[in-house]
């Protein structure tokens, strides 16, 4: 496998920063149902919950999309890849979520490096994005999955509440977690779509109707 180079690991990590303009800190995951629920009350409770989402949620899924995007022969298998990822959202509040940010990221991705990338869900469209600018797969992947990984400790930091040293610490210790995922899902196939992380699911249909919220999922 090829090195990556300083300008690989500096362009994705532009792609993934939270200053990278895709919104995802409006995007709780229904993590912020699950806290308003009391079911994420500290620090280990949220380190939990994310942990769960990453490896047997869409953490896991959004990896193999990713992965299966990059390798697309063509439009058509891009096209269906797409259309599986938002298949497998479990609630609208999901798709939303991953059309959105898609949306968001194809756009600015786009304008910027004359790329095409319309209307992909957000795994989906980094994943193209990665291939069509040559970049290394398995880091997209791993990067990919600490910067969700980030974005929802950003969400406990903000209405557990968490300390900034808890926060740090939580996404120290999701890291490894993060790098592991995206090697099994390099190994593995569409085939191997699962998802067992059901109060995740659940609390992003709870989340449709909850009265007073910050976040959009």
């Amino acid at each position: 496998m090829a090195t990556p180079t300083d300008a690989d690991i500096l362009t994705l990590t532009q792609w993934l920063s939270p200053a990278y303009p895709v919104g995802g800190f409006a995007y709780s995951h229904g993590l912020e149902s699950a806290i308003d629920a009391g079911a994420v009350a500290s620090a280990q409770d949220a380190k939990a919950w994310i942990w769960d989402v990453l490896e047997h949620g869409s953490g896991w899924n959004d990896a193999l999309f990713l992965f299966a995007a990059y390798n697309a022969q063509d439009v058509d298998a891009l096209n269906n890849i797409d259309s599986m990822a938002r298949a497998f959202c479990a609630s609208s509040e999901r798709v939303m979520e991953t059309n959105l940010l898609g949306q968001a990221f194809g756009q600015v991705t786009g304008d910027v490096w004359v790329v095409e990338l319309t209307q992909l869900s957000y795994p989906v469209a980094v994943g193209r994005a990665a291939h069509l600018q040559a970049l290394p797969v398995l880091l997209t992947a791993k990067m990919f999955l600490q910067a969700f990984a980030s974005n929802l400790v950003a969400c406990a930091t903000r209405l557990v509440p968490l300390g900034q040293t808890d926060a740090q610490r939580l996404i120290r210790d999701l890291t490894p977690l993060c790098e592991q995922i995206a090697q099994n899902a390099h190994l593995a196939g569409l085939d191997q779509l699962t998802s067992t992380a059901f109060l995740s699911d659940i609390a992003s249909m709870t989340h449709e109707t909850q009265y007073s919220r910050m976040f959009r999922t």
